[in-house]
């Protein structure tokens, strides 16, 4: 009977302490990274921004424009975004809050109490990569356009040269009405 008695004893003290105050921890950057690959994935956000007092480290490029505070049970985030032109910036916002809080949460099991998103410039990079994409396949009217790339490099035959002046005459022509 000793034995049974033995058996139904709870465990010792310093083992039912240890499994109660066990936790787990999450260094801020780790957080950081989380909520910085996040908002980069979302469509309509062109970049991040520096943030004084920045997470720095080897990631730095992916923590850039994120600084999160982390509690015991509770995470917050503020991103430091470049939205690009064009795009609704509430829509875009919106989607990188939303998206950042599930990843965090996803992830760490950790309650997002707030996403602020400080919209700090606007890129006009992919209109720009447009309108010069647009210049360098420009033709006179009448003209037929020259695929460079359908021919070899080296029998190139002077069309690279042809399509700069085509584009050159058709910025200077008058438009016609």
């Amino acid at each position: 009977m000793a034995k049974k008695e033995k058996d139904n004893l709870p465990k010792t003290v310093e083992e039912e302490s240890m499994e109660q105050s066990s936790t787990i921890t999450y260094a801020t950057e780790v957080v950081a990274i989380i909520a910085g690959l996040a908002a980069a994935e979302v469509e309509g956000i062109a970049g991040m921004c520096n943030v004084s007092g920045g997470i720095l480290g080897k990631n730095k490029n992916i923590t850039k424009g994120v600084k999160v505070e982390v509690g015991t049970e509770e995470v917050s985030c503020d991103l430091y975004v470049t939205i690009e032109y064009g795009q609704p910036m509430q829509k875009v916002a919106s989607e990188a809050q939303e998206g950042v809080r599930k990843a965090i949460e996803a992830m760490t099991g950790l309650h997002v109490v707030r996403v602020d998103v400080h919209v700090q410039g606007v890129s006009f990079e992919k209109e720009n990569d447009a309108i010069s994409a647009g210049m360098k396949h420009a033709v006179a009217p009448g003209e037929e356009p020259v695929k460079l790339e359908d021919k070899p490099a080296e029998v190139n035959d002077g069309a690279e040269d042809k399509a700069a002046k085509t584009a050159e005459a058709a910025e200077e022509a008058p438009a016609q009405e």
